[in-house]
């Protein structure tokens, strides 16, 4: 009966593994580079090695209080400490340093939890767009980086410090605090979205693509460069801009993907469902 319970636990991890590679072959998330056409990532050069994300460097972001008062992203470090204590992080070689990425169960905790605790369920998101942005982002890969104008873009999700000021981030570089926040920049993302595609006329299914289109445009463009969208130009949009539309659908696709492979692993096996983001009780 032991010998049947190791091989079970066995077969968990070597399938949970599998999940991983199959989403090498979706994204290149998990190879030895992030994937290549990352909108994001294309307008920016890379600033050296990146520290692993255990232990983190700590760049303090002054937050204005008056912005993160009004942000319903809350620093609850208590819940951030007992979901990072469930996390997993595997190797991963990036322009010449070994770093560490989340395994896959730990890249969907971390988005379903976010996008829990940021309600993304009133503005027609969820956890798939918090795991799609992060992969559109950096592969889930944290690292610093820089745009081409100097501006640093820091850890998993690149927050800018002004963005991460406005949303009362203080640490960037934290990957779980980080995810969350950007969930809360997801949602504020979703609400432009819905009022620059209010007056087109689109079925349900259409409206669902226009709208994850603007919110890759908010997250990734200028307030200047987001105003020329109006839901039907966005073929003129910089490439830039459209890859990340299309990196953010295709991690929004391995997140469904990578689920429901994970719970049919745990239900061949007997074991209990997939760690949720349910373990302490919803939003803050």
């Amino acid at each position: 009966m032991k010998e049947r319970i190791a091989s079970h636990v066995a077969s968990v991890h070597n399938v949970v593994m599998l999940a991983g590679l199959v989403a090498i072959g979706l994204t290149g998330s998990m190879g030895t580079l992030p994937a290549p056409t990352s909108d994001t990532l294309a307008r920016r050069v890379h600033a050296g090695k990146v520290a692993e994300p255990q232990p983190q460097p700590q760049i303090a972001i002054a937050t204005n209080p008056a912005a993160a008062a009004k942000s319903p992203f809350r620093m609850d470090l208590s819940y951030y400490e007992q979901l990072r204590s469930k996390l997993n992080w595997l190797p991963v070689r990036y322009a010449g340093s070994v770093l560490k990425t989340p395994d896959p169960e730990s890249r969907l905790l971390l988005a379903q939890s976010a996008a829990q605790r940021a309600g993304l369920e009133e503005v027609g998101l969820s956890y798939r767009d918090v795991y799609g942005i992060i992969n559109a982002e950096t592969s889930w890969i944290p690292r610093m980086g820089a745009s081409k104008d100097g501006t640093p873009n820091l850890g998993i999700a690149q927050f800018e410090p002004a963005t991460a000021r406005a949303v009362g981030l203080a640490d960037p570089t934290d990957p779980v605090q980080a995810v969350h926040a950007a969930a809360v920049h997801l949602k504020d993302a979703a609400k432009w979205s819905a009022r620059r595609i209010a007056d087109l006329k689109l079925s349900p299914e259409q409206h669902a693509v226009k709208l994850r289109e603007g919110v890759s445009i908010y997250y990734n463009l200028s307030t200047k460069g987001r105003n020329t969208w109006n839901g039907l130009n966005t073929a003129k949009l910089p490439v830039e801009t459209r890859r990340h539309i299309a990196n953010a659908r295709v991690g929004a696709r391995e997140a469904a993907e990578l689920e429901s492979q994970l719970q049919q692993v745990k239900a061949r096996v007997g074991q209990p469902g997939m760690m949720t983001a349910s373990f302490q009780g919803g939003r803050s």
